[in-house]
């Protein structure tokens, strides 16, 4: 069994895109497939069932994903181990994510992280979601943890670690938004919205209302969901965020989610970098612990 074949395998199940997996792994739609295809000849089992708009695993398949993430990540270690002795690996790794992310997703990782590699420190930057693909391709930090955009630039590498909803929120307290929420039908014409400034979540946001076939009323756009939620918590209009952003929020009790129909895009959050350091070994370390199931 190829151990390129794996990590094909293990990063499709993650994405369960072939496109967005032959991107990431710089790999031809036509290799990707024919991996696979291999995998299923090796194990003589189905792993994947797919169509033309959806990819799932099978029951196999997931058996494999979970088996070959694990020896995915004893075969690096063992690689760690033989090429540096008994030298623990040292060094810096600048990671970049929004606070949001630094709350639910971050912690685990680097929890693993430092408990494996003590001596290997972490600068971590927050900031706006939206900035995280720049401060990759700027050389500003070696990771970012980041939503996957819709046109991935060509020097970035993408891990997929989540798959998040996006949703529509809206004040609780009583005022003249909740007035207008009363209303049936909704008007989404008049609702005050408030809006990332850019990224991927003003997009999904975009792509909604054009399929709505509504201008919406943009009230105000804003750098990062902290600041959409508490706008939307004091009154000032609904706002579209990740769902976890109100899990973790200190003001999560004080909005809720609207009802939408179709419901928005999701977006997949991740570990971003850049190829040429796919071989670096502390990168190599990181995204082996990311992967780890928790």
């Amino acid at each position: 069994m190829d151990f390129r074949h794996l990590e094909l395998f293990v990063h499709l199940s993650q994405s369960l895109h072939f496109g967005h997996t032959a991107d990431a792994m710089a790999v031809s739609p036509s290799t990707l497939s024919r991996a696979i295809q291999r995998l299923e000849q090796d194990t003589g089992s189905e792993l994947l069932i797919r169509d033309n708009r959806s990819v799932s695993l099978t029951p196999a398949g997931a058996r494999l994903q979970q088996f070959a993430v694990g020896w995915l990540s004893d075969w690096q270690h063992l690689k760690q181990e033989l090429k540096h002795g008994d030298d623990s690996l040292q060094g810096r790794l600048r990671v970049y994510c929004s606070v949001t992310a630094s709350y639910f997703l971050l912690p685990g990782i680097l929890e693993r992280f430092r408990s494996r590699y003590p001596r290997l420190e972490i600068r971590l930057e927050t900031g706006d979601p939206a900035l995280a693909i720049d401060k990759i391709l700027d050389d500003e930090s070696e990771l970012a943890i980041a939503a996957r955009p819709d046109a991935l630039p060509a020097k970035v590498h993408f891990i997929n670690l989540q798959t998040v909803p996006m949703v529509f929120i809206a004040p609780t307290q009583a005022g003249p938004v909740s007035e207008l929420l009363e209303l049936r039908p909704l008007d989404w014409r008049k609702l005050p919205v408030i809006v990332s400034e850019q990224g991927v979540a003003r997009k999904r946001a975009n792509q909604w209302f054009k399929a709505k076939g509504v201008s919406p009323n943009i009230y105000a756009e804003v750098a990062g969901n902290e600041a959409i939620i508490g706008m939307v918590a004091l009154g000032f209009g609904i706002g579209v965020v990740p769902r976890v952003v109100i899990d973790h929020s200190p003001m999560g009790d004080k909005v809720r989610i609207l009802s939408a129909s179709p419901a928005l895009k999701s977006i997949e959050v991740g570990v971003c970098l850049l190829k040429k350091r796919l071989d670096d070994p502390l990168i190599q370390a990181f995204q082996q612990t990311a992967l780890e199931p928790v």
